[in-house]
């Protein structure tokens, strides 16, 4: 099987942007290092500060999480939330959720998060709220079943944000894996969608945005 790999933007210029960011501190500092640690996914920092302007820009009511991990992308969303709003975060690990939380206590912002253990598909279907923004980072075999449902749980003019859509550029080649079959597919029924809008940002691994219309 051919093995496919290309960076999604130069590194130089990723490194350029990292540096006008300056390096990551307190919390965030803490939860990349022990990412790096023990070889955890994380969006890290340059789509993180996206998502703390998507919340600041969208003022969100309520947040709602598919594979939250232990809580990294959730805190960018956190900082930048209104007063009264929530994140409802969502993961398979019982002991991801309680790292998670254990950082949320830390970073101070607890009690805006609620963290389900369990399949994050299945929370979201089952929950009776409406939310202004779906964040999706879920495994990527499932992406391709995570857009009718968002789609319904969503806000008119919410929007669904997915992480990796990109897939390390796998999304231009055959490799036969579920995972790229599953990002591939997702893209593919994402803009064929008559209810979004959608759009990819070239960032770190490929970030989708779409508005529900």
């Amino acid at each position: 099987m051919k093995k496919f790999y290309a960076d999604i933007v130069d590194p130089k210029i990723d490194e350029y942007i990292s540096n006008l960011y300056g390096e990551s501190s307190g919390i965030f500092k803490e939860m990349e290092e022990y990412a790096a640690k023990k070889e955890v996914p994380i969006v890290g920092p340059l789509v993180g500060r996206l998502l703390s302007q998507i919340s600041l820009i969208k003022q969100p009511s309520k947040i709602f999480e598919l594979g939250s991990g232990f809580g990294y992308s959730a805190l960018w969303f956190a900082i930048t939330l209104p007063v009264n709003a929530t994140i409802l975060c969502s993961d398979f690990a019982e002991a991801k959720a309680k790292l998670a939380q254990d950082y949320f206590e830390k970073a101070g912002v607890s009690k805006k998060i609620d963290f389900k253990v369990g399949n994050s598909l299945n929370i979201l279907k089952d929950t009776n709220d409406k939310f202004d923004i779906i964040f999706n980072d879920v495994d990527k075999d499932f992406y391709p079943r995570v857009i009718d449902i968002a789609y319904e749980k969503l806000n008119p003019g919410g929007l669904l944000v997915s992480d990796n859509v990109l897939w390390s550029g796998r999304v231009v080649d055959d490799d036969g894996l579920p995972s790229t079959k599953g990002i591939k597919k997702y893209n593919e029924s994402l803009f064929s969608k008559t209810g979004f809008l959608s759009t990819i940002i070239p960032l770190r691994d490929g970030i989708s945005l779409s508005v529900k219309i």
